[in-house]
Protein backbone atom coordinates (compact mmCIF):
# COMPACT_ATOMS: atom_id res chain seq x y z
CA UNK A 1 0.00 0.00 0.00
CA UNK A 2 1.36 3.36 -1.14
CA UNK A 3 1.12 6.26 1.12
CA UNK A 4 1.18 9.86 -0.64
CA UNK A 5 2.99 13.07 1.34
CA UNK A 6 0.82 13.66 3.60
CA UNK A 7 0.04 10.77 5.72
CA UNK A 8 3.81 9.84 6.01
CA UNK A 9 5.64 12.57 6.54
CA UNK A 10 9.83 12.19 6.08
CA UNK A 11 12.09 14.42 8.45
CA UNK A 12 13.15 16.64 5.44
CA UNK A 13 9.77 17.91 5.62
CA UNK A 14 9.94 18.57 9.56
CA UNK A 15 13.48 19.98 9.19
CA UNK A 16 12.24 22.51 5.94
CA UNK A 17 9.77 23.66 8.70
CA UNK A 18 11.98 24.30 11.37
CA UNK A 19 14.35 26.46 9.14
CA UNK A 20 11.69 28.31 7.66
CA UNK A 21 9.90 28.97 11.42
CA UNK A 22 13.49 30.66 12.93
CA UNK A 23 13.92 32.58 9.60
CA UNK A 24 10.62 34.02 10.11
CA UNK A 25 11.41 34.40 13.90
CA UNK A 26 14.95 35.98 13.54
CA UNK A 27 13.49 38.44 10.58
CA UNK A 28 11.53 40.21 13.36
CA UNK A 29 14.13 39.97 15.80
CA UNK A 30 16.92 41.53 13.81
CA UNK A 31 14.73 44.30 12.56
CA UNK A 32 13.94 45.15 16.10
CA UNK A 33 17.30 44.99 17.59
CA UNK A 34 18.80 47.27 14.75
CA UNK A 35 15.64 49.08 14.69
CA UNK A 36 16.40 49.05 10.98
CA UNK A 37 12.73 50.09 10.11
CA UNK A 38 9.79 52.33 11.14
CA UNK A 39 7.42 51.69 13.82
CA UNK A 40 4.58 50.95 11.41
CA UNK A 41 7.03 49.01 9.36
CA UNK A 42 8.22 46.91 12.35
CA UNK A 43 4.48 45.93 13.01
CA UNK A 44 3.92 45.42 9.04
CA UNK A 45 6.70 42.85 9.14
CA UNK A 46 5.99 40.93 12.53
CA UNK A 47 2.28 40.45 11.17
CA UNK A 48 3.40 39.37 8.20
CA UNK A 49 6.04 37.02 9.49
CA UNK A 50 3.87 35.73 11.98
CA UNK A 51 1.17 35.31 9.00
CA UNK A 52 3.55 33.43 6.62
CA UNK A 53 4.63 30.93 10.13
CA UNK A 54 0.94 29.94 10.72
CA UNK A 55 1.31 28.38 7.01
CA UNK A 56 4.46 27.15 7.70
CA UNK A 57 3.34 24.92 10.64
CA UNK A 58 0.15 23.83 9.20
CA UNK A 59 1.71 22.67 6.08
CA UNK A 60 5.32 21.29 7.23
CA UNK A 61 4.41 20.59 10.85
CA UNK A 62 0.75 19.55 11.01
CA UNK A 63 0.80 18.59 7.02
CA UNK A 64 -2.38 20.25 6.06
CA UNK A 65 -3.47 21.26 2.59
CA UNK A 66 -6.11 22.78 1.01
CA UNK A 67 -5.84 20.59 -2.16
CA UNK A 68 -7.24 17.21 -0.55
CA UNK A 69 -8.01 18.33 2.69
CA UNK A 70 -11.26 16.18 4.86
CA UNK A 71 -14.10 18.56 6.10
CA UNK A 72 -12.73 17.85 9.57
CA UNK A 73 -9.31 19.40 8.88
CA UNK A 74 -11.07 22.54 7.46
CA UNK A 75 -13.46 22.92 10.65
CA UNK A 76 -9.71 22.76 12.37
CA UNK A 77 -8.61 25.66 10.18
CA UNK A 78 -11.90 27.47 10.52
CA UNK A 79 -11.02 27.07 14.42
CA UNK A 80 -7.88 27.96 14.28
CA UNK A 81 -8.41 31.29 12.21
CA UNK A 82 -11.56 32.06 15.11
CA UNK A 83 -8.63 31.72 17.91
CA UNK A 84 -5.91 33.63 16.01
CA UNK A 85 -8.73 36.26 15.69
CA UNK A 86 -10.01 36.37 19.27
CA UNK A 87 -5.80 36.75 20.00
CA UNK A 88 -5.31 39.79 17.56
CA UNK A 89 -8.41 41.52 19.25
CA UNK A 90 -8.04 40.57 22.72
CA UNK A 91 -4.59 41.86 22.67
CA UNK A 92 -5.41 45.21 20.52
CA UNK A 93 -7.86 45.81 23.05
CA UNK A 94 -6.11 45.51 26.10
CA UNK A 95 -3.02 46.94 24.53
CA UNK A 96 -5.45 50.15 23.11
CA UNK A 97 -7.26 50.34 26.99
CA UNK A 98 -3.76 50.77 28.86
CA UNK A 99 -2.51 53.36 26.21
CA UNK A 100 -6.01 55.05 26.95
CA UNK A 101 -5.65 55.14 31.06
CA UNK A 102 -1.95 56.35 30.86
CA UNK A 103 -3.06 59.16 28.97
CA UNK A 104 -5.33 59.65 31.49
Amino acid sequence: MEHSENHDPKLGSYLIGFVLAVVLTAIPFTLVAMNALSTAGLFATIAIAGIVQVFVHLKFFLHLSLKHTPSENILALAFAGVLVMIMIGGTLWIMFNIGFRHAM
